[in-house]
């Protein structure tokens, strides 16, 4: 069932943040030792990774990667099950209500903390929700048409500033981060770029090649193959930093806008309640996979930048991405579909 349109405040959905955050971090330190409590080693029966989104995609592929790495290294077997739909809320829904015995475990992106700004949600994604860690960055490519006369965000921006509304943007959906990449890049350069939503990456990519629309942010797997052959122009990558993935591209912040950042991440996140040292198994047994090269190579191969965090840095870090973003959407009036 799609969610209903949230009549969420940005203001409002900040104060349940700040009411929940201590609160949130802080029961991650409490709940009890693992192998204090008696219970038997974990794992002792099949995992299941439930994704937010479908078979192929970036999320799906960093489920896939330590699915497999997991089985190896514990011998008991990871079951990746795609949940799409409904913006991730359909898997993200699932997992809340499962059992917080860590054998049930939702892979997500950042959409996880965009989606509770404009929709109403059957979960609370604070309280519900106990962060795992984040796994990989997926940096996003801006990219425009070659008839565009730009090579650079700032003749980009110097361009919108001249023709205001004319310049047209695709994203993958309303909501999308790559609708709030164009909506964060308008409010902070001061430009009035125009939002296409599509109904996903590729007819929107697809139109960006046709010279149907201006300019978009993807994943690099979705750009870069048009950029390298003379289709797309790229101009920067909108993470605050340049990428390991794609290292020729400056960042949107260096080349023109100081401060901005898109960071599209995947992440792994279980049901409140989950013991912490099954967390921090967790944490541990795939930080070292991620930290080998030849994974390292694997994934840059794939557009996808490992990126670790630790559940305790994690927690404080998805809250402020919710605040950031509840802010955005409440100043470009972005609403449910």
């Amino acid at each position: 069932m799609v969610p209903a349109a949230s009549n969420f405040r940005g203001v409002n959905l900040m104060k349940r943040f700040a009411q929940h955050s201590f609160a949130a971090i802080a029961a991650l330190s409490m709940l009890p030792a693992w192998g204090q409590s008696g219970a038997p080693a974990y794992p002792v029966r099949p995992i299941r990774i439930v994704v937010s989104l479908a078979a192929g995609g970036g999320v799906d592929t960093s489920a896939r990667i330590v699915a497999q790495k997991l089985t190896e290294a514990w011998g008991q077997q990871m079951v990746v099950e795609n949940r799409p739909g409904a913006g991730g809320t359909i898997a993200t829904e699932l997992v809340a209500r499962a059992a917080p015995d860590g054998y049930t475990l939702l892979m997500t992106s950042s959409a996880f903390a965009i989606t509770p700004s404009y929709y109403k949600l059957s979960y609370d994604a604070v309280r519900d929700y106990a962060p795992v860690m984040r796994v990989v960055l997926s940096p996003h490519i801006l990219a425009v048409h070659p008839s565009v006369p730009v090579r650079s965000v700032r003749e980009l921006l110097a361009l919108a500033k001249a023709r205001p509304n004319e310049l047209l943007w695709s994203s993958s959906g309303s909501g999308s981060p790559q609708h709030l990449a164009v909506a964060l890049l308008n409010m902070m350069a001061g430009v009035k770029i125009v939002h296409v939503p599509y109904k996903g990456t590729a007819p929107s990519i697809n139109d960006l090649i046709g010279g149907r629309v201006s300019a978009t942010a993807a994943s690099v797997v979705s750009t870069l193959p048009h950029v390298q052959t003379g289709r797309l122009r790229a101009l920067a990558v909108l993470s605050s930093k340049r990428s390991e993935a794609v290292p020729q591209y400056p960042s949107v912040a260096e080349a023109g806008v100081p401060g901005y950042e898109l960071d599209v991440w995947y992440a792994l996140f279980a049901p409140a309640g989950t013991p912490k040292d099954i967390i921090t198994k967790l944490n541990d047994e795939i930080a070292r996979h991620l930290a080998q090269p030849e994974l390292k190579q694997r994934m840059f191969a794939l557009g996808l930048e490992p990126a670790a965090m630790p559940a305790e840095k994690f927690a404080p870090y998805v809250l402020a991405e919710m605040a950031k973003w509840a802010k955005v959407v409440k100043a470009a009036g972005i609403t449910a579909e």
